[in-house]
């Protein structure tokens, strides 16, 4: 039945967006149709539709990633000079998963979390 999820999040400006995700979160570019981008890094996919009039102020777009080496890819971030969110940084949190976040240029929330055993 279900297989997969892939979230489709929006973008002001696709340079800016390609340049963070690819640049900074070594995420790859699966695929660009002019208003459209598909960026894969591993097994997840996000796609990118255009929507110049977002005000990032009002942008509640959200993904949770699940990742097994949260310290690692926390450190790759922090050594790639990625911005982690000031409430998010890396801890474990009482529902038994090590979390941070951080925002993309449009605001949207990028959660990544490992369950802790």
């Amino acid at each position: 039945m279900l297989t997969d999820i892939n979230p489709k999040l929006p973008m002001r400006d696709k340079i800016a967006t390609k340049k963070f995700y690819i640049d900074k979160l070594e995420f790859s570019e699966i695929s660009d149709y002019g208003d459209y981008l598909l960026i894969r890094k591993d097994n997840v996919e996000i796609h990118f539709f255009e929507f110049k009039d977002l005000d990032p102020k009002e942008n509640f777009g959200q993904v949770y990633i699940r990742t097994n080496d949260i310290d690692k890819l926390y450190q790759t971030l922090s050594d790639n000079k990625v911005s982690i969110h000031p409430n998010g940084h890396l801890e474990t949190k009482p529902w038994g998963q090590r979390e941070f976040a951080l925002l993309d240029p449009d605001n949207n929330l990028l959660t990544f979390g490992q369950t802790i055993q």
